[in-house]
Order: structure tokens, then C-alpha cells, then sequence
């Protein structure tokens, strides 16, 4: 049985709205460390623009987020990132004419010590330097099993190694909470299956933390600690797989009825 520790992340009575158009409206959970946090609910619940709000890519009107005790206010992705803060994204976000080894090593920049003078010099420190950056990445191609692909461009791979690339690339980041964007979308059952495993593995050997979007509702239940459903923009159901999935308001939204 894991450790679930205390709250990392405390979501408060956000609300975000696009004109007049709301998106989310007075949402709060939070995300305690170690655990698999789900956030599931039909198309349009308001679950990406929930991660967004979390990683800095949109300033929601009210309530606000915390992580480690400190209040993301009007923080841009990057200073959210540097805070430990790491994203896959449902549109593949990867250099397509790059190797599956050099789009990896691009989530190393925010561990670069060195700037681009040294780099571009490629002098002593800055070799020395990219050298334990690229073992670093080596390990996680080992760990996400691509090894064989390593030298190849990541658009000639096919769609569920480039989503494990995507994910390769957010764990290059060393992040203490990790933000999943619908890893499985698209795939088929078997590579679910792979998926499924890596992020499990990723909780339990990195000991990282997970926030999970998904609309597999049988891979969520599988795989999560805890679950916060969404629905139009309202937070409709909260707790542990078997609990949520007897909520009634959870069963009408997924099947439509009273819609």
C-alpha cells in the first residue's frame, strides 16, 4: 500500500470565463503528494481549461491555486514550471524532424545551468554539463522502453510511442507534479495498457505526483486515488473510484440523461 502524504496542490473556488462564456465555474479540490489524481467528465466539462488554469496558461477571474503553499498569482507556464510543475499536452506538442533523444533532452533546458554563451562556445563546463543532461534522458528512454528509437525522428513513430515521447519529455523536467492531458487518447487498447503501466510506474519508482485527464472512464477508475468529475464547468462528483462511480449525478452526465 503507497504513502499518500499531505495536500501539494489546493484548488479554491475557481471560476474562469471566456467573454461571457463560462468555462469553469467555482471549482476546489485539491491533490495530496504521492497520489493519482483524476479529472474526468464529458467533452466541453471544463477539464483542460482546469489544467491550464493549473499550469499558468490561463488567470481565472476568481479563487486561486496553491502548490507547496505558494499562490500561483499571474504566474506565467515557465515560472509555474520552475516551481516543479510539468505537462503532457492532448495535441502532440513534439519536433517532428527531431530524434526521439533531442526531443527529450528539450525538457532538460529548465535544469541548464549553463547559458548560451557557454553553450554556444560548447566549451568545458558546458560539455561536462550536457554530457550529465543527456545520461539523465537516457535513463528515461531505458525507463519508457524506446531505446530502439532513440535516434529516430519523432514523426516517424507511430502515434502511441510519440504520446510515450510526450511523456518522456515532461519527466526530463524532474517535475514534483506532473499534468497528463488525455496520455491515452487515441490509442488503442494494448498501448493504453503500456500507458497505464508507465504512469503507474512513474507514481510509484519517481514517487511523483499526477494529475490525470482522461475520458476512459474503466482506465480512470483503474488507476486513480482519488477522482473529481466535471460537467459544464461544475464539479459534480469527488472522491474514491467506487464512490464516484455510484454518484447518480456522475452516471446521468456520462449516460446524458436529464440533458
Amino acid at each position: 500500500m503507497k504513502a499518500i502524504g499531505d495536500v501539494v496542490l489546493d484548488v479554491k473556488n475557481i471560476s474562469l470565463a471566456f467573454g461571457g462564456v463560462k468555462a469553469l465555474t467555482d471549482i476546489s479540490f485539491d491533490v495530496r503528494e504521492h497520489e493519482v489524481r483524476a479529472i474526468i467528465g464529458p467533452n466541453g466539462a471544463g477539464k483542460s481549461s482546469m489544467l491550464n488554469c493549473i499550469n499558468g496558461v490561463y488567470q481565472p477571474q476568481q479563487g486561486q491555486i496553491t502548490l507547496h503553499g505558494k499562490t500561483f498569482k499571474g504566474m506565467s507556464p515557465r515560472q509555474v514550471a520552475e516551481m516543479g510543475v510539468a505537462r503532457t499536452f492532448q495535441n502532440l506538442a513534439l519536433f517532428k524532424g527531431m530524434s526521439v533523444l533531442d526531443n527529450i533532452m528539450t525538457g532538460r533546458n529548465l535544469r541548464m545551468k549553463r547559458g548560451l554563451f557557454w553553450q554556444a562556445l560548447h566549451l568545458g563546463p558546458a560539455r561536462r554539463e550536457e554530457s550529465e543532461q543527456r545520461a539523465v534522458v537516457e535513463r528515461i528512454i531505458d525507463f519508457l522502453e524506446i531505446q530502439a528509437h532513440r535516434k529516430t525522428p519523432v514523426g516517424r513513430l507511430p502515434y502511441g510511442l510519440q504520446k510515450r515521447v510526450d511523456l518522456g519529455r515532461a519527466l526530463a523536467m524532474e517535475p514534483s507534479l506532473l499534468l497528463l492531458d488525455e496520455p491515452m487518447a487515441g490509442m488503442n487498447v494494448e498501448e493504453k495498457q503500456d500507458m497505464c503501466r508507465f504512469i503507474l510506474d512513474v507514481n510509484d519508482e519517481f514517487g511523483t505526483t499526477i494529475v490525470l485527464i482522461e475520458h476512459d472512464m474503466g482506465v480512470v477508475m483503474d488507476i486513480s486515488d482519488r477522482v473529481v468529475v466535471l460537467d459544464y464547468g461544475k464539479k459534480i462528483g469527488d472522491g474514491v473510484p467506487d464512490d464516484v462511480r455510484r454518484n447518480e449525478d456522475v452516471i446521468k452526465a456520462y449516460l446524458g440523461a436529464g440533458h
